[in-house]
C-alpha cells in the first residue's frame, strides 16, 4: 500500500502584493504626516518593491531594507527583538547569512500567508513606534 503525502502550496509574495504593501504603509505614514522609505522582500530576500519619499532622509532607504532583512531572517517583528540584542543577550553577536548587519529598530515585520513566511516589509524614516505601526498595518492588510 502506497501513501502520498499531502502538500500545501502557499502562494508566494508577488509584485502586486508588494505594491499593495507599499501603498498601505505609505498611506499610513502620510496620514501621520511622516515621510518614510519602504522596502518589501520576498521569502528569499529578493527586493520586490522599494519607495522613498523625496523628503525622507537618504539613510531611511538603507534602514528600511535592513529592517526588512532582519524581520525576514528571524521571522519576527524587529520591535520584539530589541531586548535580545543588548550586550550579553542571545542575538548580540548573531551573524547574518545575507552579509548585512542586523538592525534591531522597530519597523521590520514579516509577512505571512496561510501561516507561512512569504516575505517582509521594512519602514524607516519615522519614530521607531511609527515605523512599526506603518509596517504592521501593511502586513495585516495582505490577507
Amino acid at each position: 500500500m502506497s501513501t502520498t503525502a499531502t502538500t500545501t502550496v502557499v502562494a508566494p509574495l508577488t509584485i502586486e502584493d508588494a505594491e499593495a504593501l507599499v501603498a498601505t504603509a505609505r498611506q499610513a505614514a502620510e496620514e501621520a504626516g511622516v515621510t518614510v522609505a519602504i522596502t518589501v522582500l520576498d521569502a528569499g530576500g529578493h527586493l520586490l518593491a522599494f519607495r522613498r519619499d523625496d523628503r525622507a532622509v537618504l539613510i531611511a532607504g538603507e534602514t528600511s531594507t535592513r529592517k526588512a532583512y532582519t524581520a525576514l531572517q528571524l521571522n519576527a517583528p524587529t520591535a520584539d527583538l530589541v531586548d535580545a540584542v543588548q550586550p550579553g543577550a542571545p542575538f548580540h553577536t548573531l551573524p547574518t547569512a545575507l552579509d548585512r548587519p542586523l538592525l534591531f529598530i522597530a519597523g521590520g515585520v514579516p509577512v505571512h500567508r496561510d501561516g507561512r513566511l512569504v516575505g517582509a516589509i521594512g519602514v524607516g524614516g519615522g519614530a521607531p513606534e511609527q515605523d512599526h505601526g506603518f509596517a504592521t498595518r501593511a502586513a495585516r492588510s495582505l490577507v
